[in-house]
């Protein structure tokens, strides 16, 4: 596949949505301590996600606190968005390149050490994009249910009165 055939990365993470991402690459942390955090922050709003990583006791929420930190930055510069209506659609983290060490052992023998790499990505969207179709279903459930709840009301009378005219 060539490079015109492939999507673009913020058509492959975004679509025609707005909204912006950030990407940090060969971050030296074993990509599944960096998970732990991601975890934390995937879904909130961007300035609450920013305030738990700083108090963050983990070593891995310095390098997410700034990937989403920039992801924020990129919505305001290319996108005009502002910062309070971001919120983290997407976050997740890949392995990276696994670098591999020697460590001397007893008796000539030598055990491999796994020095691991991450890349985390971050994508931020502003919250009334995705918002107001997720309310307005709900309020489609209300009202069929509502419906539902007056029609088996109007037929439940209906049916006793039937019963009581055949005794």
């Amino acid at each position: 596949m060539s490079n015109s055939e492939r999507p673009s990365r913020r058509a492959a993470l975004l679509g025609d949505r707005p909204g912006s991402y950030a990407i940090a690459r060969h971050v030296r942390m074993s990509p599944t301590k960096v998970r732990r955090v991601v975890d934390l922050v995937r879904g909130m709003d961007v300035q609450d996600a920013l305030v738990a990583l700083k108090f963050a006791p983990q070593a891995a929420s310095e390098p997410v606190y700034k990937v989403v930190a920039s992801a924020a930055a990129n919505a305001e510069q290319t996108e005009a968005l502002r910062a309070d209506d971001l919120y983290i659609s997407q976050a997740y983290v890949d392995e990276g390149v696994t670098m591999r060490r020697i460590r001397p052992r007893a008796k000539g023998s030598a055990s491999r050490i796994l020095k691991r790499a991450a890349h985390i990505t971050v994508v931020v969207e502003p919250r009334e994009a995705a918002a107001p179709v997720a309310k307005k279903s709900k309020k489609a459930d209300v009202k069929k249910a509502e419906a539902k709840n007056t029609d088996a009301t109007k037929a439940a009378p209906a049916a006793d009165t039937e019963s009581t005219k055949e005794d």
